[in-house]
């Protein structure tokens, strides 16, 4: 038999057990809306914060120029007798074709009145410039190790326009050294060029390609 207190200790039990369910289902609701909010600013609302977008002062075809080149890439980006590689085309080298205006494109109509009649250098923004302490030889990578343009830089030589420069507000580099993935996360050798995706290659063991200067792999050889 049930007695008066009996059935107010249940009630008071299945309160308090629904009380701390209720509670449950709560902690749990906000650790999965805090873990999506975490993750929305730290992989979406994050990068657009630490990087700022700049135009290329004149949006080049590289497509085009492929098309009227003989020699590929090395038409415009070549090396010097001295073995020094020579980067973005100068002015001068544009000249030799665009004197005048070869199109009635805008960027080339720009171009000509902005750079060429007034003899300005062209400020491009370098996706690939790394940071003063680095010591890069195109010449190493190039005729001694056989590697093309395309494993470094992507295929940007088959693009019709160039993509915004991204700078990393704090270290004043571009996103091309870190990768557009926050995580680091690459699926292609041209997404990123950091010393760890340089040092794949260094330090393989079948391959020991150590660096000229420091016959090491890599800067964490050392400094750990």
């Amino acid at each position: 038999m049930t007695t008066f207190d009996d059935k107010n200790k249940i009630v008071a039990d299945e309160a308090g057990n629904s009380k701390q369910a209720d509670t449950a289902g709560y902690i749990i609701l906000f650790f999965f809306i805090g873990l999506v909010a975490s993750l929305v600013l730290g992989w979406v609302i994050y990068p657009n914060l630490l990087y700022s977008k700049k135009s290329q002062p004149i949006d080049f075809n590289h497509a085009l120029h492929m098309e009227e080149v003989d020699n590929g890439c090395e038409s415009c980006h070549f090396f010097r007798k001295d073995g020094t590689f020579s980067g973005a085309p100068t002015l001068q080298q544009c000249i030799e074709c665009h004197e005048e205006p070869m199109g009635e494109t805008t960027e080339e109509l720009k171009f000509v009145e902005e750079y060429v009649s007034k003899q300005r250098e062209v400020p491009w923004l370098i996706y690939s410039k790394q940071p003063d302490c680095v010591f890069f030889s195109h010449a190493a990578h190039v005729l001694a190790g056989k590697m093309d343009c395309v494993f470094c830089h992507g295929h940007i030589g088959e693009s019709e326009s160039l993509k915004p420069y991204q700078v990393n507000r704090i270290t004043g580099y571009s996103r091309d050294i870190w990768g557009t993935n926050i995580g680091g996360f690459k699926k292609n050798s041209w997404d990123r060029m950091k010393m760890d995706d340089c040092s794949e290659c260094h330090v393989r063991e079948n391959v020991r390609q150590a660096s000229v200067q420091t016959e090491k792999g890599g800067c964490f050889v050392c400094h750990k």
